[in-house]
């Protein structure tokens, strides 16, 4: 059984549940996807399969990743990423994999994306730090303040929470519950926030995968 689909983060919007209180949901369209490759344990090691999302046209495609997916017959793609698998040998290579059957109305699932970049950041916003005193005449409120370790070892640690690059990182949220499945639009309803903006990759995988 497959485990996990790619789709693709459409936005957020609001449902009313059977209590008649507004849900924040977002929308994923999930699929269709198809298989590219399979991975078998006795020859790679592990079971799982390679997935291709968002059809793309041929003459965007290099060479080398021409000559990988022609090979399944199901056309070109921008994506492909690996979903684990139980048993790859009830799948074909271009077969179609659709989000129906996969999850379920009120399932809790774990969706994997990239977070939006925010540029560089100073340590306030970028790790939560409370700042230097704001009086007594101190004129530094929001840096980063002593960073060295004295004579010995007398260098910065590796490691060291500074100023940086905040944002654009693999995130991963757990516990995502189902709202609900539209297989005939191939979109799946997600209760809450999920990483990412809009347009943006998601895998969506079966929670402890």
């Amino acid at each position: 059984m497959v485990k996990g689909i790619l789709g693709k983060k459409l936005g957020m919007s609001q449902v009313f549940n059977e209590k008649g209180e507004m849900v924040p949901v977002t929308v994923i369209q999930a699929g269709p996807c198809y298989v590219m490759q399979k991975k078998i344990e006795d020859r790679d090691g592990y079971n799982a399969i390679q997935l291709g999302f968002e059809p793309k046209k041929e003459k965007r495609v290099n060479k080398p990743v021409k000559g990988h997916q022609v090979k399944a017959g199901a056309g070109y793609f921008y994506y492909m990423r690996e979903v684990p698998c139980d048993d790859v040998a009830g799948l074909e290579v271009g077969q179609e994999i659709k989000v129906d059957g996969l999850f379920a109305k009120g399932e809790k699932i774990r969706i994997t994306g990239t977070s939006k970049g925010k540029g560089f950041a100073g340590v306030t916003k970028r790790h939560g730090f409370g700042g230097l005193p704001g009086s007594h005449g101190s004129l530094i409120l929001r840096e980063t303040g002593s960073i060295g370790s004295a004579t010995d070892p007398g260098e910065v640690q590796r490691g060291k929470k500074m100023a940086g690059h905040l944002g654009d990182e693999r995130v991963t949220v757990k516990n995502l519950e189902v709202v609900d499945v539209l297989p005939d639009e191939n979109l799946i309803i997600i209760k809450g926030a999920v990483p990412g903006a809009r347009g943006q990759l998601v895998l969506l995988r079966k929670q402890g995968v």
